[in-house]
């Protein structure tokens, strides 16, 4: 496991979990020489530029601080095609970005503020409330620079949700993609680090195995197949057997 994975399971299993760092870590999956510290610090420098703004009471006058404060930051539909836009450091610097993470820039910028703030998670999008969900608070949209929403009765969503999501996002995103074997590495990036999250699909195991499989690494992708197959057994016998046949397959092309 290289240090960055190795921190990045060390980062989502601790608690609380350290999102901006979790989500910046995913980004070294793409850019080796990413400096961290360096996106640590310019969302630091937004939360300095916001702390003026954002006064210590009043969920509606916080969330107008905030949003005058994080006015450059938004998203557009070609966001959705661009895997810039699941990457928090590539968000900072280009200032626009998928639903997930603009809402995580909002929310760890609040966090540096003592502002109280939580994801939401509304039908195949991510929005931040401000306030106490149980209480007073008030719901914007990051991805249209922080419009107030109507108050809906949603599900909040934790750090191992939204790294999920996260996560998730990028593997739909590769299935858009004409294939190759880049495409494939990057789907099994993020495939590993999902199942580094404390919670996780197991299909993802599967998921792996086969890609390990399509990238030549037959003997590691047959064990993840067979890994696969023993968990599901007792509740899926169709679908361990289908992953005993690959793995079988897999296994094969060594001969």
């Amino acid at each position: 496991m290289s240090p960055t994975r190795a921190r990045f399971a060390e980062v989502v299993r601790s608690e609380p979990v350290d999102l901006g760092l979790a989500c910046l870590l995913v980004g070294g999956e793409v850019d080796r020489s990413l400096d961290v510290d360096a996106s640590l610090a310019t969302l630091d420098a937004l939360a300095s530029t916001a702390r003026p703004l954002v006064p210590r009471v009043g969920v509606v006058a916080m969330a107008e601080g905030l949003q005058k404060a994080l006015a450059d930051f938004s998203g557009a539909a070609e966001d959705y095609e661009d895997l810039r836009s699941s990457l928090l450091h590539s968000v900072l610097e280009r200032r626009r970005g998928l639903p997930l993470l603009l809402s995580v820039v909002w929310l760890e910028v609040a966090a540096r503020l003592s502002v109280p703030a939580y994801a939401v998670a509304l039908p195949g999008h991510v929005v931040v409330g401000i306030g106490d969900p149980e209480d007073e608070h008030v719901l914007v949209d990051p991805f249209v620079g922080g419009t107030r929403l109507d108050p809906v009765d949603a599900p909040l969503l934790s750090a191992n949700d939204l790294l999920l999501r996260l996560l998730t996002n990028v593997r739909a995103l590769t299935t858009r993609m004409p294939p190759s074997l880049d495409v494939a590495r990057t789907r099994l990036w993020a495939v590993e680090l999902s199942l580094l999250l404390p919670r996780h699909p197991l299909e993802l195991r599967r998921e792996r195995g086969e890609l390990l499989v399509r990238l030549g690494a037959h003997l590691d992708g047959a064990e993840e197949l067979e890994t696969f197959a023993l968990a599901v057994a007792d509740a899926d016998q169709a679908a361990a057997d289908v992953a005993r046949r690959e793995a079988r397959l897999a296994r094969a092309q060594l001969n």
